[in-house]
């Protein structure tokens, strides 16, 4: 095979948010690192756009987070559903053991242009634009770095080690013949757009009834929209038209009713396939896989870019000293998988089990009333801070190894006891939602 004709000790694939974050944690590390992103820019509609207190504390370690918040966004302290016409609290993020007691939502444009932009203040940063990885460099068994396109030319970079950060639609996954195990998911996401008014919900909002559920992201002056569907369902959809759609929006959510006819195309509204999988080994010699590409996560909770920001985080702790000495060995990646599964199991479990309870609602299509195990599982105390630590923080929140060292046992303790709570309130109000049947 052709010799490589540009050399870095780390070629990241994808500039995503695992992507660009372990970028700037190596460059800042002393390692060489060159990340691929196959667009020309961030501009994406509809990708992930919260950013959870795990991921700000992250950034506060690195002495980002005051230039961070300057960056526009809206603050979300508690997230709720209505279920029929009852209004439940579900989450509190006001108490999470973080400098910010809040998601943040912003456009993950914004995110990943603000983080590369202070990457690019190390030099050993290098950031590729339009470079659409085709394939790998191997020899002997061993991948040794990554072919790509950029406007018509093949580009070879070779590589102590290549990173998969290319999400659910990776190419280094197959081009590695990494084993993928799919857990299958009885939803997809349809997102659109409706404008807000100032005396709406400020807070993230489920809403439940009528065979459906559709989830109100507050955006200042518009919501974003996630309805919940049938898996394969949007062609049937479709088909019934958009006065139909826009109908079943007004039955679920009243006080949306004079806002949806902004919704005039199919154009409009974009759909999510969700997808839940993981790969049982996330690497071979020369190659990882982290974040969406070891580990896909569905949109429930938005804790998909958060998972991926603590698998940087991780990898970078533990392939900062063997990179810099170009001595990067199989036990390495072997330490970052035994590092991350755990978190990445419990929370597609989690996830799987919250998608059962959306699944039963679909059966129903007339009008519910909130069930009451569900107003009796709101009503523990403490339950609105555990699930707020859950989301907010996730299972086995990850410190920047020479800023917050001290935290990371008392953390892993409190995130596999909040874990537990997480999976039984999920269960619980999944049964509870299968009961308003």
């Amino acid at each position: 095979m052709d010799a490589p004709n540009q050399q870095t000790t780390c070629c990241i694939v994808g500039g995503g948010p695992a992507g660009i974050m372990l970028g700037y944690l190596l460059a800042r590390g002393g390692v060489d690192v060159t990340v691929l992103e196959k667009h020309p820019d961030f501009f994406r509609d509809f990708r992930g756009d919260t950013v959870h207190p795990s991921t700000m504390e992250v950034l506060n370690e690195l002495g980002l987070l005051d230039e961070f918040l300057k960056v526009p966004h809206q603050e979300v302290r508690t997230a709720g559903v209505i279920i029929g016409g009852t209004h439940l609290p579900v989450a509190d993020f006001r108490h999470v053991p973080s400098a910010c007691k809040f998601v943040a939502l912003m456009p993950q444009w914004d995110f990943l242009n603000f983080l590369s932009s202070q990457a690019k203040k190390f030099p050993a940063f290098h950031l590729l634009m339009e470079h659409e990885a085709t394939g790998l460099l191997e020899k002997n068994g061993r991948v040794t770095g990554v072919v790509a396109q950029n406007q018509g030319n093949e580009v070879r970079i070779g590589a102590d080690l290549v990173v998969g950060c290319d999400g659910r639609h990776s190419i280094t996954r197959p081009a590695a013949h990494l084993e993928l195990t799919d857990f299958g998911v009885p939803i997809d996401v349809l997102w659109f757009r409706i404008s807000r008014r100032p005396d709406d919900p400020a807070e993230v909002l489920g809403n439940v009834n009528y065979g459906r559920m559709l989830i109100l992201i507050n955006r200042g002056e518009y919501f974003q929209c996630g309805l919940m569907i049938a898996k394969g369902s949007y062609d049937e959809i479709q088909s019934r038209g958009l006065d139909e759609f826009r109908a079943s929006i007004r039955r679920i959510a009243p006080y949306l009713r004079d806002r949806v006819n902004e919704i005039t195309g199919w154009d409009q509204v974009k759909i999510l396939t969700v997808q839940i999988n993981r790969l049982p080994r996330w690497h071979r010699p020369g190659l990882l896989c982290i974040g969406d590409a070891a580990h896909a996560m569905s949109p429930a909770g938005g804790v998909g870019i958060n998972l991926a920001i603590q698998d940087a985080v991780a990898t970078a702790n533990l392939l900062v000293r063997p990179l810099r000495e170009r001595r990067v060995t199989q036990r390495d990646l072997e330490a970052v998988q035994r590092r991350r599964d755990f978190p990445a199991k419990v929370t597609q479990a989690v996830q799987r089990r919250a998608h059962n309870g959306m699944a039963r609602i679909f059966r129903n299509p007339g009008p519910i009333e909130a069930p009451w195990q569900a107003k009796a599982i709101t009503r523990i105390p403490g339950i609105h801070r555990a699930l707020g630590y859950g989301i907010g923080m996730g299972v086995r929140p990850e410190h920047v190894r020479d800023t917050g060292q001290a935290r990371q046992a008392e953390s892993r303790k409190s995130a596999r006891v909040v874990a537990g709570l997480g999976i039984a309130s999920v269960a619980v109000l999944g049964f509870a939602l299968w009961k308003s049947r």
